[in-house]
Order: C-alpha cells, then structure tokens, then sequence
C-alpha cells in the first residue's frame, strides 16, 4: 500500500526553508507522495449561510503555488491535491498549471479533485455553486482534451473551446491522474465513469465497502475496467475535537488503522501532518522525526 503525507499548511511558520526542509524530510523517509490540500478563502457565518467546518481565519497555503515549490526542491516523491476544489476554478486554467507542475516535476503530479461544500468560497471566487458537479464532470473531460490533444475541440453545456493549442503538454499526458473526492452518490458516479481512482472520506466500513462497489459497478456500465480504479483512505479524518486530536499519539492504533484499511482493498492511504501538531509536535524537526517513526512501523505490516 503507498502512503501519502497531508502536507500541514502550518509549516509556513518555520518560513521557506521550513517547508523545503518537511519536504525533503518526508521524501528522504520514504514515502510515497505528499498531499497538499485546499481552500482559498474560509467564510464568517452569516444569516443566509452556515459557517465553514474549519476555524475562519485557518491558514491555508494556496495549493497549486506549493505544489510548485515543492516539486522544485524533491527529486522522486510524488505530488497531489487532496482535493483541489475544482469547479470554483477556471478548468482551461488549472489545465495549464496542472501541465505546467507535471513538466517541472517530471511527471509526479496525481491531481485529487472535489466539488467541495463551502458557499461562501464560491460567493468569494464568484462561481455557481449549484451547479458545481455537472461543470465539475464537464472541467474534468475538458483538461484530459488539454493534456491529450493537438487541436482541442470541446463543446460542453458550460465550457467551450475551439480550435485551441496548448503546449507544453504534461509528461503524463491525457493519462494525468485524475482522482475524485467526496463520498456522495454523485461521486461515486463520477469516480467510476471519470477518474483513475477515489480518495475516500470518513464513513463506517460497510458504508466503505458499499462506496468502493457502486464505484466499480459504475465503471462497468461504462465500459471500463473496475480493477482500473485506485483506492484511497486517509488513517483518521482531520481531527475535530481533543479527543481526535491524540489519534496520531497511539502509534498501535495508527498501524492497526492501516491495515484495516488494507483489508477492506485500499491501495493508498495517508498520514496527517497537521493531525500530528496537533497532537504535540510543535516544530518542523519534531513533526518530521514522527512521520520517521511512523513510516517504519507503518511499512512493517503494509509493505
């Protein structure tokens, strides 16, 4: 099983050389990819809408700009969005960017992708939210176009391109990963006709189980192979309260979450940095020297 870190957004308190060090760090230990996640803004509530499910004024490194620091300053570990929001975004746009990071990294970029849930971030970014998933399955054949084609012709209900050249192409070309978030009916949808694989969400295991097979039964309809389709978990959702917030302290709970994740048929899973500050480990050293210990326990029962 390959094993992702969630690359925590607080490492930019330590400045640059902070986070070129936690970089570096993960990569010289030895996994597999490091995630970066996202969200541009974060909304107050108000009276015609909720709050966000995080603290307002969490501070968030814009995704697409890290991944490009990040891919300059690592040699082999693979890069990703764990999600990129992308419907509030330009897809032409982040078709380009997505090219621009796999051609600077020589071809480690798998590119997560969600609908995501908060409104006050589309208010913000000017996007239609209601409509987000029907442009989202749109944007996603729209930058394959992109990253595939020499000429790109592409007439959708939201997006139109005619006529239109990009260059460069990504290493990976049209075969960019391209993975999808979200556990609702939707995505699953989208992840079995659409995507190369699905980054899971917090559910209960049968629920878990039941996901992965309308993912596959969705991918036989449209005439792709199941077995196609990669499978991602994270150990522990992102931590809510106190009591979330110690998962990362009991390292036998965190391998024994690993292999079950295993067993249920995942093939990726990934490690909160931002869960282990959380935890106790305040400084870049000491978040680096537990994902060390953790990769070499984690690695001893999931290969």
């Amino acid at each position: 099983m390959k094993i992702a870190v969630e690359f925590p957004s607080i490492a930019y308190r330590e400045g640059k050389a902070g986070i070129i060090a936690l970089a570096q760090g993960i990569e010289n230990i030895g996994y597999d990819e490091i995630a970066v996640f996202d969200h541009v803004v974060m909304g107050y509530p108000t009276d015609d809408r909720p709050g966000p499910i995080y603290p307002p004024q969490m501070p968030i490194l814009e995704a697409i700009v890290l991944l490009g620091l990040l891919a300059t300053v690592t040699e082999r570990v693979s890069l990703s969005t764990e999600v990129l929001v992308l419907p509030q975004r330009q897809p032409v746009l982040v078709a380009k960017q997505v090219s621009t990071l796999d051609t600077l990294s020589g071809g480690r970029i798998r590119l997560g992708v969600g609908v995501g849930w908060q409104l006050a971030e589309y208010q913000a970014l000017e996007e239609d939210f209601t409509n987000r998933g029907r442009r989202m399955d749109e944007a996603i054949e729209l930058m394959r176009a992109y990253w595939r084609d020499d000429t790109i012709n592409y007439r959708g209900e939201f997006y139109d391109s005619e006529a239109i050249a990009m260059e460069p192409k990504p290493p990976q070309g049209g075969g960019l990963p391209i993975w999808v978030g979200g556990g609702s009916k939707a995505a699953l949808r989208r992840t079995g006709r659409l995507a190369d694989g699905w980054m899971g969400t917090a559910m209960p295991e049968d629920q878990l189980l039941a996901a992965m097979a309308e993912i596959r039964r969705h991918a036989e309809e449209a005439g792709r192979d199941p077995a196609s389709i990669g499978m991602q978990l994270m150990l522990a959702p992102p931590p809510r309260d106190e009591a979330s917030k110690g998962f990362y302290k009991n390292h036998d709970a965190v391998v024994a979450r690993a292999e079950k994740i295993q067993s249920m048929g995942f093939d990726w899973t990934a490690v909160n940095a931002t869960a282990i500050f959380q935890a106790g480990h305040r400084t870049i050293a000491a978040i680096t020297d537990e994902l060390g210990e953790l990769h070499t326990k984690l690695r001893a029962v999931v290969g």
